[in-house]
């Protein structure tokens, strides 16, 4: 499923442009495993996901094992 989950996380986002990270497309929230709700979240993938998420002047980092990830759910407004 470890390709699975990159394909997902890759069209929920876009590359930022000189890093290896990418940002969570305009509108669009992740949620993994039934846990939190990110939301302009930047993205790392690799050996494991890291969301990072900026409230105030903190810097909150999630880190997940891709092998251990059962869903991602994908939330968005339709577009007309």
């Amino acid at each position: 499923m470890k390709d699975t989950w990159e394909k997902v996380l890759e069209y929920a986002s876009s590359p930022l442009h000189g890093t290896m990270s990418r940002k969570l497309r305009k509108g669009v929230k992740l949620q993994v495993n039934g846990g939190q709700i990110f939301e302009n979240a930047q993205i790392f993938i690799g050996d494991f996901v890291r969301f990072t998420m900026i409230d105030g002047e903190a810097s909150i980092n999630s880190y997940y094992d891709l092998e251990k990830i059962i869903s991602i759910t994908t939330i968005s407004t339709p577009q007309n």
